[in-house]
């Protein structure tokens, strides 16, 4: 794999990793682990959950983040789709569309940050299902209506990720991969959580007054990756690395 990839791989899995610290995602993670295995909190909080409990939640998570990531992975092969296209048939349009990217992430920087606050950005839509279907196929459409409207916490992050796919030159593969990588970081703590419900609460309640500082510090990141995107200061610094550690040759 490229070390330009590896880069953009990662970004990813930190975005999703954010997107899970964000204001709208974090604090609602004890009402989500509940409403999706059906258990109550009392259950999920018990410091030795039977077996039972545990399998349960583990179930359940795995449906939901099966959900979310078959739409956010649809979403990066599409941009990946996007990029492709242009490429094809316009010298150009691959360019144009990184250009554009780049600008559209450091806005989304600017607005996570608080330094301006967009319209567009600030409507908060979900798509409410207010009786869960029973089953993990219901957890799996609770997980697809959490990634179809949950906005404006992840939109940003998510729309940066997505605005990285169609800017490259992998095609539909390299958005796949990088949503695949996305969907992993906000997905893997949110089973952790579920897992070890009883200290995630302990954690919540230490962590909770810093969600703000998370939140500026994904925006300058955003704003950051935004003039990388720009100037195409990705390959310069992928080359500088792979001067820096070379591949061992097989």
């Amino acid at each position: 794999m490229e070390v330009g990839t590896d880069i953009t791989i990662w970004i990813a899995f930190s975005a999703g990793l954010l997107s899970y610290f964000s204001p709208c995602v974090l604090p609602l993670i004890p009402s989500y682990l509940t409403y999706i295995s059906g258990l109550s909190f009392a259950e999920l909080k018990q410091a030795n959950a039977s077996a039972q409990v545990r399998l349960t939640v583990v179930l359940h998570s795995l449906a939901f983040i099966a959900g979310f990531s078959a739409v956010f992975i649809t979403l990066g092969g599409l941009a990946g789709l996007a990029s492709a296209s242009f490429q094809t048939y316009l010298h150009d349009g691959l360019g144009l569309i990184q250009k554009f990217g780049g600008v559209m992430i450091f806005l989304f920087g600017i607005h996570l940050s608080g330094l301006f606050h967009f319209g567009m950005l600030l409507g908060e839509k979900r798509i409410q299902l207010r009786s869960k279907p029973a089953g993990f196929v219901g957890t799996f459409l609770v997980g697809i209506a959490f990634a179809a409207g949950w906005t404006p916490c992840i939109g940003p992050i998510l729309g940066a990720i997505l605005a990285i796919a169609a800017g490259s030159s992998g095609g539909v593969g390299k958005g796949v991969i990088l949503l695949t990588s996305y969907s992993a970081g906000l997905g893997v703590p949110f089973f952790i959580s579920g897992l070890l419900f009883h200290s995630f609460l302990s954690f919540f309640d230490r962590f909770k007054k810093h969600i703000r500082i998370v939140e500026i510090v994904t925006g300058v990141l955003l704003m950051v990756a935004g003039i990388l995107l720009f100037f195409d200061l990705f390959s310069r610094i992928a080359g500088f690395l792979y001067q820096l550690f070379p591949p061992a040759l097989g």
